[in-house]
């Protein structure tokens, strides 16, 4: 994925509060979203703490004794739940870590969770609870679903099967999330105990989005609806858990019903600019050769 820079997404990085030694936590910092916090982040001027499974900074949902030690000395932590933040045992995990993090003088939370998708509400409500300064933030589909990730190589070989019918979706570009997150951590508390709603600029079908790949890209790659129980049929012939598979067959049933056919300005709001249209984030990619066979 290109880094680009552009003018017209540059976004004012003056905060209010003041970031000098401020110590920011990313979980989940070599994520689609999490990766483009930390470089957000370090723009503002932010100290940044990258943890994951495998890094520096060792962090793990499912081994509880790294999180203290991540947490220690931080001013603020961004959290985002692997596999999903609406997964089984999400709430009772993030809101364990959330409350560790108060104990620990860990003041500012910000959350990536999904726009609708009512099994992230609990999630939500545990970071609510925590006793910090939390923002949630609800992001629809990401455009880097497409680019990075399991869906990839299905794109690179010319053809996306996926449950999302003829849905319209607005995609938004993880690059508008971060900045929305670091803006919220930095916002001297203009955005603490809010939820945003951050889409990008316009509706499309997945249909529609991976013809825009494909034309970006100077290449055929076809879309392929299929049913939720078809789609999760695959995964478990691919090896995915049971578990895991019915908890994803319900999400696409819910999250791809065609409830998120909306916009917001929630970027526009806390960025003062519009989001990154898909079309720019289709060229890119398409210049820096992700999607080539």
């Amino acid at each position: 994925m290109t880094n680009t820079a552009n003018t017209k997404y540059t976004t004012n990085t003056t905060n209010d509060a003041n970031t000098t030694g401020f110590t920011v936590l990313v979980t989940g910092a070599t994520g689609r979203v999490g990766r483009r916090v930390v470089e957000s982040a370090e723009a503002a001027g932010l100290t940044v703490r990258s943890a994951s499974r495998s890094g520096a900074v060792r962090f793990d949902w499912a081994d509880r004794s790294t999180w203290a030690e991540a947490l220690r000395g931080a001013d603020a932590a961004h959290i985002a739940h692997l596999p999903d933040v609406g997964a089984p045992g999400a709430a009772e995990a993030v809101g364990a870590f959330a409350r560790l993090a108060v104990e620990l003088g860990v003041g500012r939370l910000t959350l990536l969770s999904a726009r609708g998708e009512p099994q992230a509400h609990a999630t939500e409500q545990a970071v609510r609870d925590s006793g910090a300064a939390w923002t949630v933030v609800r992001a629809s589909w990401f455009a880097q679903n497409l680019s990075e990730g399991p869906l990839l190589e299905e794109m690179r070989g010319g053809e996306l099967v996926f449950p999302a019918g003829e849905v319209l979706e607005p995609f938004i570009d993880t690059r508008d999330i971060a900045d929305v997150v670091v803006a919220a951590l930095t916002g001297g508390g203009r955005f603490a105990g809010r939820t945003l709603d951050i889409t990008g600029p316009r509706l499309l079908s997945f249909r529609q989005a991976v013809a825009e790949v494909a034309g970006a890209a100077g290449r055929e790659i076809a879309y392929v609806p299929v049913s939720a129980r078809e789609y999760g049929a695959a995964l478990t012939q691919f090896g995915v858990p049971e578990g895991e598979v019915e908890f994803l067959i319900e999400l696409f049933e819910t999250n791809l019903d065609g409830r998120n056919a909306l916009l917001s300005d929630g970027v526009r709001e806390v960025l003062g600019r519009a989001p990154r249209d898909f079309a720019d984030f289709a060229r890119e990619c398409a210049e820096a050769g992700v999607w080539k066979a």
